[in-house]
């Protein structure tokens, strides 16, 4: 096991050992123990009682954080020549179709979203062996494939994340950055908790939300009570 260095161990030594904090304690905590020189993201991590082996107990789904991610999202607009200025304008930073599916096709995939129309689906069919792995693939139930490409651009840069239940039943997600304040560290978490609370499959038995984890780039786990968010 690696050995902890000086700031990790400062920095767990302020967590209570064994105890379930609040959402609220927990966003004020996490902003104390993180202690790297850079804005160090903010994630959540939240166990489900699912087994995503089974397709009507896998949780999938979208949300719009409130106060985004604090992430700059590079999208990438793939859309016919008649709707390249509605996506440039609505803010997407890559905008074309055959030329960047080639630059995909040879290894280029430096973008955090891909959005595009149904008629476009097809001619990215092949290339799913180099998105798929890198969660880069459109999804209509995302709503990364539609023909209203201004506002799922729009959408996107505001801070709409799509959400995947692992294989271990475990979803996670960035929520922000050390650099916000503790209160939209709050809502933002609160808003994908609530979320996944909706998302709940009939199927599930037992105890649905099982764990919740509050984690920086850098610091130690903060237990989370499921029964205080």
């Amino acid at each position: 096991m690696a050995k902890l260095t000086k700031k990790q161990k400062e920095a767990a030594s302020k967590i209570e050992k064994n105890k379930l904090y609040s959402l609220k304690d927990a966003a004020a905590l996490i902003k104390v123990v993180a202690s790297a020189k850079f804005d160090e993201s903010v994630d959540i991590a939240v166990r489900l009682g699912v087994d995503p082996r089974k397709a009507n107990q896998m949780v999938r789904g979208v949300v719009t954080l409130p106060h985004g991610t604090g992430k700059d999202v590079k999208v990438l607009a793939l859309v016919t020549p008649d709707k390249e200025a509605e996506a440039l304008a609505a803010g997407a930073d890559y905008v074309g179709l055959d030329d960047y599916l080639q630059k995909i096709k040879d290894g280029w995939t430096d973008v955090d979203v891909i959005i595009t129309m149904p008629s476009v689906m097809g001619k990215l069919g092949p290339l799913g062996r180099i998105l798929g792995p890198r969660g880069l693939m459109p999804n209509p139930k995302t709503g990364t494939v539609t023909m209203d490409v201004a506002k799922a651009v729009q959408e996107v840069k505001a801070g709409k994340i799509d959400f995947k239940v692992d294989k271990t039943g475990i979803v996670h997600a960035g929520i922000g950055k050390i650099s916000f304040g503790s209160e939209q560290i709050v809502d933002n978490a609160h808003e994908i908790i609530q979320t996944l609370i909706k998302l709940k499959p009939t199927a599930a038995k037992g105890t649905y939300i099982k764990s919740i984890y509050l984690t920086s780039t850098m610091s130690p786990a903060i237990a989370l009570d499921p029964k205080a968010v």
